[in-house]
């Protein structure tokens, strides 16, 4: 059985994140969406927060695990779990080299787990959690973020800020 790691902040998942999680499904027997949690980090959403919307997100897709981690390297999450896999996204230069370094550093710590990349369409390649709290505020954000996100997210975030702004 393939089983994979499919880790990130996802604060919130965006369609670009959809994205990879369809690829995936597609590609492995199991799929592990986890939110990991980075101290240097200030998150929008609590952990548990951001794996609801996971959760409501992904309700049709089938072989699904949603999960969180802290404290811990992925690569060792990953191997704790059982997963060969880390799936990783490439949208541009700069998280190529920062994940070719990250899979060497991996493959170092725990050699049993390898790194597969994918390289989200043009369409969405500049989706990202940052852009998108980005775009919230100025009038009419509700429409334009509407497209870059999952219903469920959508939902939430406006509900957090649609009085905000």
């Amino acid at each position: 059985m393939k089983k994979a790691v499919y880790a990130g902040s996802f604060d919130p998942i965006t369609n670009g994140h959809l994205w990879m999680i369809r690829q995936g499904v597609n590609l492995f027997d199991e799929l592990v969406v986890a939110v990991g949690s980075n101290p240097d980090k200030h998150y929008t959403f609590s952990t548990e927060i951001r794996v609801r919307m996971i959760r409501a997100a992904l309700s049709s897709l089938p072989h699904i695990v949603v999960d969180s981690f802290a404290d811990q390297f992925l690569v060792h999450y990953a191997n704790s779990i059982g997963a060969q896999y880390i799936l990783r996204g490439i949208r541009t230069e700069g998280d190529y080299e920062y994940e070719r370094g990250m899979r060497h550093i991996n493959s170092d710590l725990c050699p049993e787990v390898g790194t597969v990349f994918l390289m989200p369409p043009r369409e969405i390649a500049e989706v990202s959690s940052s852009m998108i709290k980005g775009l919230i505020g100025p009038e009419g954000w509700e429409v334009i973020v509407r497209k870059y996100v999952p219903e469920a997210v959508y939902q939430v975030l406006l509900e957090k800020f649609a009085g905000e702004v």
